[in-house]
């Protein structure tokens, strides 16, 4: 029990931490990270609190150093609603889901809409991204991974009040499930097993299709990537830049596998670009999980600092109820 509760405590720090480092970056090409930062991110580049210079003047938010985004916001509101139901169930999550107030503007289509119909039992059919994947950690913590038809039910029940596609309810599944393997101590070929199982029967039963284009994404993502003695952020980028469903989550996943870090995969995600807010938030989870002293301790202090989010109150408190 207390190696498992270790493994949780991880998992939500590294979350939070590779959220809050991803962010300085996110949208960025690699040439757009070497622009502000010539020598690659090495962690919270300024003062923490202080607005990211790219964010300076932003009209829609000035994120600062060490803040964390709808990320973490949503992954907090998963797990109030689990600890007030005992379970996932999807009215519960889209009641926290209200609560939540970043990236609630039209360009994020997923959000915005669910704001604006204000329904917490609302149900949408559409959007592919990765949204629900970076908020269903808790879904893995609370589901072990032997459950594992019950944590693609619980990951869809977390998803579906604003990523209703096929290729989001694969991602957020496996994501679930990689995160769930990491806490049970699985191997890294056991991680991508059963996150891939869960991927395909996610979106197959969404799509009707019998092939699972996020598990395919995962397995060959990890066997190219596992093969390269070190992983560089322009090599990763030019192969598998993160902008769209089919390599935000499959590419997390993959390093999340491989590496044995959470400092590094967060700094690995990071200096990437696109998604790397996302890519950085759930590999950070799956290696938080797996290697818990290698999330930095700094880093998370700051992130406290910066948001107050007590998440290890909260890991705490999911830890008694994993089953």
């Amino acid at each position: 029990m207390a190696q498992t509760s270790s493994r949780i405590q991880g998992s939500l720090k590294a979350l939070a931490c590779g959220d809050a480092v991803g962010k300085q970056t996110e949208g960025l090409s690699r040439a757009g990270i070497l622009h502000w930062y010539p020598d690659g991110v090495r962690g919270f580049e300024g003062l923490p609190g202080s607005v990211i210079p790219r964010y300076v003047g932003n009209a829609k938010r000035e994120w600062k150093i060490g803040e964390t985004t709808d990320d973490t916001e949503g992954t907090i509101a998963v797990a109030r609603a689990i600890l007030q139901d005992g379970d996932v169930r999807h009215a519960t999550v889209g009641q926290a889901l209200l609560a939540c107030t970043k990236c609630v503007h039209p360009g994020v289509k997923s959000l915005w809409e669910f704001h604006l119909a204000a329904d917490p039992e609302r149900v949408t059919p559409d959007h592919d991204g990765c949204g629900a994947a970076v908020r269903v950690a808790p879904v893995g913590i609370l589901l072990r991974s032997e459950r594992d038809d019950e944590i693609v039910v619980a990951a869809r029940e977390a998803s579906i009040s604003t990523h209703g596609g096929a290729l989001a309810l694969g991602a957020a599944a496996a994501t679930a499930a990689a995160i769930s393997a990491a806490i049970d101590g699985a191997s890294r070929l056991d991680i991508i097993e059963l996150a891939r199982r869960a991927a395909s029967r996610a979106e197959c039963q969404r799509s009707g299709s019998k092939s699972s284009a996020i598990a395919n994404a995962i397995a060959t993502i990890y066997a190219d990537l596992r093969r390269r003695d070190d992983l560089e952020p322009a090599d990763v980028a030019t192969r598998y830049f993160p902008d769209r469903a089919l390599t935000v989550a499959p590419l997390a996943i993959a390093i999340g596998a491989i590496m044995r870090s959470a400092e590094d995969a967060i700094l690995l995600a990071t200096n990437v670009g696109g998604d790397s807010d996302s890519v950085a938030t759930i590999a950070g989870a799956i290696l938080g999980a797996r290697y818990p002293h290698s999330v930095n301790g700094e880093w998370y202090e700051t992130v406290e600092f910066v948001n107050c989010h007590g998440l290890m109150a909260l890991g705490e408190r999911l830890s008694q109820m994993r089953r």
